[in-house]
């Protein structure tokens, strides 16, 4: 089967040099990998970045004299601002034409993360616990308008769940968790992922990947694979499968392969339709 147009989005505060690995054992013309950089939109919202990413897709597709449609992957915040380009500014047009949209830890719901960095009881802590890991020293994230962006309470996720997904769209999800338990997943929260439930509280939990709980990826009706596969996995180098770490790892490298070159291919599970 010819390839068709792989398109990379890379996270929060990250670049595309993320993607190196899975470019080198992808099979497909570098002339048909498009790499999204906004690592320059810091300062900007997440409808701004969208509208660069859809003027970036067109220019692409102009120089490529390419009508067709594209793969795109996606890491963390990449996932979200590609979302809200599909669904928000072109669910009513679909003028951008999207086989599959393959999602690595992605906050479909809005981050809980985001959310803690703006809560004036655990803020201060978690901040200090992951400066100069996740986020910059004397990180203020009410000046970070891509993080307030992010949040659960925040308009732009109130526009994505009233948007809806597109049916024309076959979205993966690919989410890791902590399944045997071990403090060295992410030694920031001992393994652990902070989750805003859906009573308001605070609370901790092993199915997430120090970043992104599950409960925010939950995208109704959509595929979803989890790694590790195998919790044995997790023996050799527990922090391979944390956020940060998720686009370079082998086991996620070899499922966005396995789908971009079988399409067809089922995941390994699927989200209820209603929670």
């Amino acid at each position: 089967m010819e390839s068709i147009p792989l398109v990379l989005v890379h996270g929060w505060k990250s670049h595309p040099g993320i993607w190196r690995r899975l470019i080198e054992q992808v099979r497909i013309p570098s002339e048909q990998i498009w790499l999204f950089d906004y690592s320059g939109l810091y300062e900007s919202t997440i409808s701004q970045i969208a509208h660069q990413l859809k003027s970036f897709l067109h220019e692409k597709r102009r120089v490529a004299g390419y009508h067709g449609p594209v793969d795109i992957v996606c890491h963390s915040m990449g996932g979200y601002v590609t979302r809200y380009y599909v669904e928000v500014l072109d669910g009513k047009k679909r003028e951008e034409k999207v086989r599959q949209l393959i999602e690595i830890g992605v906050p479909n719901r809005g981050s809980s993360m985001a959310e803690i960095f703006n809560d004036p009881v655990h803020g201060p802590e978690v901040i200090d616990v992951l400066s100069g890991e996740f986020v910059p020293q004397k990180y203020e994230p009410e000046k970070d308008v891509n993080v307030q962006g992010l949040r659960i309470r925040s308009r732009e996720t109130r526009e994505l769940c009233n948007a809806g997904i597109r049916p024309d769209i076959r979205y993966r999800n690919i989410l890791a968790a902590n399944r045997t338990g071990d403090p060295t997943f992410f030694p920031s929260f001992n393994g652990r992922t902070w989750v805003l439930g859906h009573d308001e509280t605070w609370r901790t939990t092993w199915l997430g990947d120090g970043v992104i709980p599950h409960y925010d990826s939950y995208l109704p009706g959509t595929e979803f694979d989890l790694v590790p596969a195998d919790p044995v996995s997790l023996q050799a180098d527990p922090y391979q499968y944390c956020h940060i770490f998720l686009p370079k790892n082998p086991e996620v490298i070899r499922l966005i392969i396995r789908y971009i070159t079988n399409p067809a291919a089922p995941s390994s599970e699927r989200f209820p339709d209603h929670r």
